[in-house]
């Protein structure tokens, strides 16, 4: 008799079993790849300068120490312009000689080019024009570009890369809807950004006349900046 209410006990739960299997039963699932763009156009929050000090001489020792004088004055004269936020970093350091090729002779060093080069990042954009004014008059006799950044702490990168995610994402509702079925996960997701001047920097000095340059502050206009972000997401569909 107990034999016969044990085995009644393991067909019982041998159904159940079977019965919480069959409604676990899941569907098919497939993996679709969705991606989502956005572009926006924001103000940059950065300058970038790169300028030169470059000095002459017949001796290589003299050329360095006026280059590295005239190069301490022109970082203060930064600093007392930009203010204590500017970041000025050395880019390039260079001490060549200088040949005389001339009458088909060995080349004969006849001097000594000393080159600094710094990069300059400002965040006041309005203060750009001051900046290389202070630094030509410092000692600074070569400006080799000006350009205008968005740092990567920017809250304009972080929206422009979320309103990409969730066009991506909408649209993986949308396929997983027309096949019956919904999202179960995000398998693989990639992202890339790009940023780009909308238009070319204006950097024009005002000249009188004769072509001597005013004592006026150099006009430097900024422009926008557009970013483009791209999101693909790899998402498993259940349907």
């Amino acid at each position: 008799m107990k034999l016969v209410k044990y085995l009644s006990a393991a067909v019982v739960g041998l159904s159940l079993v079977a019965a919480i299997g069959c409604g676990k039963k899941q569907g098919r699932t497939t993996k679709v790849t969705v991606s989502g763009e956005a572009m926006t156009k924001v103000e940059p929050d950065a300058a970038v300068i790169v300028l030169s000090v470059v000095t002459q001489n017949a001796q290589a020792i003299t050329a360095q120490q006026e280059n590295a004088r005239k190069s301490a004055a022109v970082a203060n004269a930064i600093k007392n312009t930009a203010g204590a936020n500017a970041e000025i970093k050395t880019s390039d350091y260079s001490l060549r000689p200088q040949y005389d090729y001339r009458d088909n002779r060995l080349p004969k060093i006849v001097g000594y080019d000393a080159r600094n080069s710094v990069i300059v990042t400002i965040s006041d954009l309005k203060n750009v024009g001051a900046v290389i004014d202070a630094a030509s008059s410092a000692g600074a006799n070569s400006i080799d570009n000006v350009s205008f950044i968005l740092r990567q702490t920017s809250p304009a990168r972080g929206q422009a890369l979320a309103d990409a995610t969730q066009q991506a994402k909408n649209k993986a509702n949308s396929i997983a809807q027309a096949l019956g079925g919904r999202v179960l996960r995000v398998v693989e997701e990639n992202e890339n950004a790009t940023v780009t001047a909308e238009r070319d920097m204006e950097n024009q000095a005002t000249l009188n006349y004769d072509g001597a340059l005013r004592r006026e502050i150099t006009p430097i206009t900024s422009g926008q900046l557009s970013i483009k972000s791209n999101v693909q997401l790899i998402v498993e569909i259940e349907s």
